[in-house]
């Protein structure tokens, strides 16, 4: 039995509109954040460090928060201390 590896006309155009339609600009994603012309990346870089900020103020907030309406601490509500 011989294989035909060979693609119809039919199935060459599908093939090249898919491909054209990957290239378009639309479609791509942007490489910088939305707030900072930064490049999002991994490691120690400005807009991780800028990122982990944000991140540990809303805990300290939330931390806060627990304590002003619990009427106790953190460490106590949690568990960790007695």
């Amino acid at each position: 039995m011989t294989s035909n590896n060979q693609a119809s006309p039919e199935q060459k155009e599908g093939l090249e509109s898919s491909t054209d339609s990957s290239s378009s600009p639309e479609s791509a994603s942007p490489l910088t954040s939305a707030t900072t012309q930064d490049e999002p990346s991994f490691g120690w870089s400005a807009y991780a460090e800028r990122v982990n900020g944000r991140f540990a103020m809303v805990g300290f907030i939330a931390i806060l928060l627990v304590e002003a309406l619990s009427n106790d601490s953190f460490l106590h509500w949690a568990g960790l201390i007695q």
